[in-house]
């Protein structure tokens, strides 16, 4: 089952089972609005603050795809999640009613593969029988962490991303019917150009999202032509570009196959949003709304999704480091 230097692939596949994806109206006002199951037309979502807000979309994400299974809590073996707010609080309030056996992860914006990648690990070595991975945010709770409070209206660069309001859920099991089968993961690990603009998370991202496809293509012996497409999480239009003139310079051309969940879970022309979407919602929500749809159909076959993440906090930024980032891979195929 290893694979090479870092990646697993799977003799029995995991199934996804089902997904479901609950988002704010911005995004639900967005080009895969149609796709998201449920649209919180009011942001606090009933709460009383940010953070509450975000738990709710957890909380009803992990409903709703366990409905959409016909599974109930105690059927859920554990719930691997996790969110871009210290002590993961939007998790742990979202999902203690729950009563899941939970592994709370923080992988920062790539959490969504990293939940996916350890659930589909567990299933496969015979450890739960199905398993439930998410991860969620918040424009305001992100803001209200790691930048400016929203009432001090602070002008954005154009290289800066606009974190994604919303949650998306998999329920991942051992075998049986689903929507897709989970073949392969590369696990990434933590790659640092010494990058200090937290407005800029694009470019902080984006040679570690590189790092990972290039060995995602050695491990398996394989290139780019082995995909329909390739799929980063949140790096935007800078972060894009990026990873396309990087992988150019090593022998890759991906620029038929590449597509950025930031970049397709907004209207550039029509939403201000700058470089896109970002967010550990941002890939979980896109994987939900359209990724699997489009495997499920049949219209992919194979994706490498790719979510990625700024290993940053409020601590290191005030210090000075540098932003260090990670991807991890996750190789999605249909049934």
């Amino acid at each position: 089952m290893q694979k090479g230097k870092v990646s697993i692939q799977f003799e029995k596949p995991p199934v996804i089972a089902g997904m479901a994806c609950v988002a704010g109206k911005k995004e639900g006002q967005g080009p895969l609005g149609s796709g998201i199951d449920v649209i919180e037309q009011e942001d606090m979502c009933g709460e009383d603050n940010w953070e509450a807000a975000e738990s709710a979309l957890q909380k009803k994400a992990a409903n709703l795809v366990m409905k959409k299974c016909g599974a109930e809590p105690k059927d859920i073996r554990y719930l691997f999640g996790g969110d871009l707010l210290g002590q993961l609080i939007a998790t742990s309030f979202g999902v203690a009613s729950l009563e899941i056996p939970l592994f709370g992860l923080y992988g920062a914006c790539s959490t969504m593969g990293e939940a996916m990648t350890l659930g589909a690990m567990t299933v496969q070595a015979g450890y739960a029988d199905q398993v439930l991975s998410m991860a969620s945010s918040h424009f305001a709770t992100a803001e209200k962490q790691f930048r400016f409070p929203l009432a001090y209206g602070n002008q954005r660069p154009f290289s800066a991303t606009w974190t994604v309001t919303g949650c998306g859920a998999v329920v991942i099991k051992k075998e049986g019917h689903g929507v897709a089968k989970i073949t392969g993961v590369t696990v990434g690990r933590i790659v640092d150009f010494g990058l200090k603009d937290s407005m800029n998370m694009g470019a902080a991202m984006a040679p570690a999202a590189v790092c990972t496809i290039r060995q995602n293509f050695e491990d398996f012996g394989i290139d780019e032509t082995y995909y329909d497409r390739i799929i980063t999480g949140d790096l935007g239009q800078v972060g894009k570009r990026i990873v396309l003139d990087l992988l150019k310079e090593e022998g890759y051309d991906i620029s038929s196959c590449y597509m950025d969940c930031g970049i397709e879970i907004f209207d550039k022309d029509k939403q201000d949003t700058h470089a896109g979407g970002s967010g550990c919602g941002c890939s979980a929500v896109t994987l939900c709304a359209m990724i699997l749809p489009k495997i499920q159909s049949g219209e992919w076959k194979r994706v490498l999704f790719l979510p990625t993440g700024a290993l940053l906090s409020t601590v290191s930024f005030n210090e000075g480091q540098s932003i260090p980032g990670i991807a991890h891979g996750v190789m999605i195929e249909s049934i």
